[in-house]
């Protein structure tokens, strides 16, 4: 299953679906409010919905307006090593940032970039969804909450990151976070065994290549201890970082600029295209 977000006829309402394997039509599921009211449940059901074209709809995340978007900011040794922190020990507890739901957006959907920025700054890496409620959970706990995993690009501003020790400005710029389909937990397996092949390319050529069995800190641990502070409510997102080959860290750097391609590709998860415009977009859109 392939798991989308949609809304059709104007409408604001966002309904859930299950995209077709040519990604040609989806299959409705529920209402988004519905889905996460019981996402495992939803996709276990049998549907007789009919299918519509994708050409109908208009493709939305399946995120909850108060849906929190949850960053690990350094989780893969070769990536920590080539960035402003190469120098110091990976700290016992992730860094942790957060993006807001308004950010995301979706495969094929144009991503400007900010006013006063040299270009976007790629980052592929693997989405986990959260499915059930989680209060001071344990790592085994919360890892079976996830009911899905998503390819994810968090792009980024990097002049507006590093402007203060606070990353926020620079990880929320307008449809900088797109996210692919959501695929099922029981589909995708253990991230860590042997590990999801996470690939990021610019215009065909590779430039970010790892595996999710490269991550210190595990999608189970980081939730269990998200949840001792704050409850983790279903439809809640936790983007797992990203591995080396950033562009701002090359020499010279290398940022997406208009008209550029980016695209992640993650096993079992598929393929995130987008192309990146220029400044101009957010003012007519």
């Amino acid at each position: 299953m392939r798991i989308v977000g949609y809304t059709t006829n104007g409408s604001a309402e966002v309904k859930v679906g299950d995209l077709s394997t040519d990604g040609g039509t989806i299959t409705p599921l529920a209402t988004l409010h519905d889905f996460w009211a019981d996402p495992a449940g939803t996709l276990a059901a049998p549907t007789t919905e009919e299918s519509v074209p994708v050409s109908a709809v208009q493709q939305v995340p399946p995120v909850l307006p108060d849906a929190r978007v949850i960053c690990i900011g350094l989780n893969y040794f070769e990536h920590v090593a080539e960035g402003s922190y190469k120098n110091e020990k990976l700290p016992e507890y992730p860094t942790l940032f957060a993006r807001w739901s308004r950010s995301l957006t979706v495969g094929g959907a144009e991503v400007p970039v900010p006013a006063n920025e040299d270009g976007l700054d790629w980052e592929g890496e693997v989405v986990a969804w959260v499915g059930s409620r989680l209060v001071d959970a344990t790592p085994e706990e919360a890892l079976a909450a996830v009911v899905g995993y998503s390819t994810f690009n968090d792009l980024t501003s990097r002049r507006a990151q590093k402007l203060t020790s606070q990353w926020i400005l620079g990880k929320n710029g307008d449809k900088s976070g797109p996210l692919g389909p959501i695929v099922p937990a029981a589909e995708v397996g253990d991230l860590r065994k042997p590990g999801l092949r996470v690939e990021t390319r610019v215009n065909g050529e590779t430039v970010q290549k790892g595996t999710t069995d490269q991550m210190f800190y595990t999608v189970g641990d980081t939730l269990a201890h998200i949840s001792q502070t704050f409850t983790v409510e279903p439809g809640d997102l936790l983007a797992t970082g990203t591995p080396s080959g950033v562009g701002y860290a090359r020499t010279p750097a290398w940022l997406l600029q208009p008209g550029d391609v980016v695209e992640v590709e993650v096993d079992r998860l598929g393929v995130l295209r987008n192309i990146i415009v220029d400044n101009k977009q957010r003012h007519t859109s």
